[in-house]
């Protein structure tokens, strides 16, 4: 792995853990995340929405699939370290960009990230999947927070909306309760990291996670990437998906369309 950002030590903590945290690696990229953010905000796609109710307090902009609109995403894309890191904590030759995810707390705002895991709303199968949450603001109480292992669970845990917790897919036979550690602290080992504007979390799709209300008077901005390695494929699920990407004419077992997932590690 010799030139890569990712030693064998952060690989290892990805395979047990099912989450890493890698500090700086986009230290030179704050601004530029910084400006798409601002720019998705004032400019926000067809999928944006603010995930608080009227009980709620504040505001919790969520936003995606806007990197072939918003030139700092398409930069940090195609121009950072971000694929090859990618390819290297999944074990994979190949890095395909599965999807941008913008997501800002501002200061104040009480609603509370659910207990999930991203892996039961994407069309996506396969082990090589890693998500990257990198904060532009320093971050302690507002962090995103993980349950060590929770990426090998036999059963998903329940899809819900963000918005008022109600089952994403019908009423869910098939999936585990929504974990609550807070309620049950002996039964979950929850990993969690400060972090400073440019540090990273990388955590596998099944891997649960959430984060708490910000109630600080600071705001928490946050891009997310997701990524797909050489084992990912196209996957149907009980309902339309999230993103729903529609008309995508894929096929079950399928590799995603490179033409709307491209392949950016390796450089061509």
């Amino acid at each position: 792995m010799s030139g890569s950002p990712i030693t064998q030590d952060d690989i290892d903590h990805f395979q047990t853990h099912g989450v890493v945290c890698i500090r700086g690696l986009f230290k030179d990229w704050v601004d530029v995340i910084a400006a798409g953010i601002q720019r998705n905000m004032e400019n926000p796609g067809p999928y944006a929405k603010d995930v608080v109710t009227k009980a709620d307090s504040g505001s919790f902009f969520d936003d995606y699939c806007n990197w072939q609109r918003i030139p700092e995403f398409q930069d940090i894309i195609e121009n950072s370290s971000a694929a090859e890191a990618a390819a290297a904590i999944l074990e994979s030759d190949t890095a395909q960009l599965f999807h941008d995810h913008v997501l800002v707390k501002e200061p104040g705002t009480s609603k509370v990230t659910p207990w999930h895991q991203d892996y039961p709303y994407y069309f996506i199968d396969g082990e090589q999947l890693v998500s990257f949450w990198i904060p532009v603001d320093p971050v302690k109480e507002t962090t995103l927070r993980f349950i060590s292992g929770s990426h090998r669970w036999k059963r998903l845990v329940l899809p819900v909306r963000w918005l008022d917790d109600s089952n994403f897919y019908g009423n869910g036979t098939e999936y585990r309760p929504v974990p609550n550690p807070e309620a049950e602290p002996d039964a979950y080992r929850v990993l969690e990291w400060e972090m400073q504007p440019g540090d990273v979390v990388m955590f596998h799709y099944r891997t649960a996670h959430g984060s708490r209300a910000n109630l600080s008077k600071d705001r928490r901005r946050a891009l997310s990437l997701r990524w797909i390695g050489d084992d990912g494929r196209y996957a149907t699920r009980p309902g339309p998906t999230s993103p729903p990407f529609p008309d995508h004419g894929m096929t079950p077992g399928q590799r995603l369309r490179e033409d709307w997932f491209p392949v950016i590690w390796p450089k061509t």
